[in-house]
């Protein structure tokens, strides 16, 4: 199987076409829109505007939840993707940060995201949907009315989306493992930490008696191409400090930790301010180290980045979502470039 990279952007108007139109131009196979809907635009909206300006980049939701949308509206804007796109779109899918956090919300439970990943499905597919106990329909006292629920429009033979979840966790994996069409693991890029979220995933699909070797499995990574590694935190930090919470959402870290990983993680659980948010700057980012940085993401020059990311390529990953330097500043479209001239090209070889 081919491996993916893809590219990150936000919806902010105007800026996801000119970054989809540069992800194609610099060989990503792929490119995420935040749902995040008091941080970004609307990620359909620009998802669809990307597929006017692309031909073959894929697109896809990095990541949205189930809490902010039915599934049938998630499972129509997407499919609208996919048909925009002629068959390019990807729905990825989380438990939601700070789209819920900006609602004053926690991420989903567990039980209410695997029904909505169910229901997601049987909408992607086109199938009947049914209501739940708390239908009130009936108060309407209409001559007829519908008894189940069903995406209408789509039609037999429609390309159906693949569902990406977003995992970290054990239990996220698990869910993932029986629910998605593929998973794209949070977990930074320490290839113990993979490995492990890998054996998870493989362990649930051969529980719910699935074949392991038929899922697809990525990754996020945090990676920037730079000379000095100190430089190269400093454009990383923003997208770390949001990852490295992920592994310890609930204040204790999931999978195999170093000692340094272990205290770096617990560090940013407690001391997180979702006010700066993948922030450069922010509370969190000061929090991380350059042993951390080190173990967890993927800092260096062209050749150390190519050999950190076959390593993980050898595990058997095959999309990999990179969250490269942030800002605006010249160093950092220098590092971005320097990863698409000097990384993605000899990895493909």
């Amino acid at each position: 199987m081919a491996v993916e990279f893809w590219a990150t952007g936000v919806g902010i108007p105007h800026a996801a076409v000119r970054r989809a139109q540069r992800a194609e131009a610099d060989g990503y196979d792929g490119m995420t829109v935040v749902d995040s809907q008091n941080l970004s635009g609307d990620p359909y909206v620009a998802l669809a505007l990307a597929a006017q300006v692309t031909t073959t980049l894929k697109l896809g939701t990095g990541v949205t939840n189930p809490v902010t949308r039915h599934p049938a509206a998630t499972a129509s804007a997407i499919a609208t993707v996919q048909g925009e796109s002629r068959g390019r779109a990807v729905l990825g899918i989380g438990r939601g940060d700070s789209a819920l956090a900006h609602l004053g919300l926690s991420p989903a439970p567990l039980p209410v995201f695997e029904r909505y990943l169910h229901d997601l499905h049987a909408y992607l597919a086109g199938d009947e949907v049914p209501f739940g106990d708390d239908s009130t329909l009936d108060q309407l006292r209409l001559a007829d009315q519908p008894t189940s629920s069903r995406i209408q429009w789509l039609k037999p033979g429609y390309p159906v989306v693949p569902v990406d979840v977003a995992a970290t966790g054990p239990k996220v994996i698990a869910i993932a493992a029986r629910e998605a069409d593929q998973i794209t693991f949070a977990v930074g890029a320490d290839p113990a930490r993979l490995r492990w979220a890998i054996s998870e995933a493989r362990r649930a699909r051969e529980q719910a008696r699935l074949d392991p070797d038929a899922m697809p499995y990525g990754a996020y990574i945090n990676v920037v191409v730079h000379d000095d590694p100190a430089v190269g935190l400093r454009m990383a930090e923003g997208g770390l400090s949001l990852f490295a919470r992920f592994s310890a959402m609930h204040g204790r870290p999931n999978g195999p930790t170093t000692a340094e990983e272990q205290r770096v993680m617990q560090a940013i659980h407690d001391g997180y301010d979702m006010n700066r948010h993948s922030q450069q700057g922010s509370p969190q980012a000061a929090l991380l180290t350059e042993e951390f940085a080190r173990e967890f993401g993927i800092l260096g020059p062209a050749d150390y980045c190519i050999e950190r990311i076959q390593e993980l390529v050898d595990l058997g990953l095959t999309r990999f979502v990179v969250s490269g330097p942030a800002g605006a500043s010249g160093e950092a479209a220098e590092a971005e470039q320097r990863f698409a001239r000097e990384v993605l090209p000899r990895l493909r070889a």
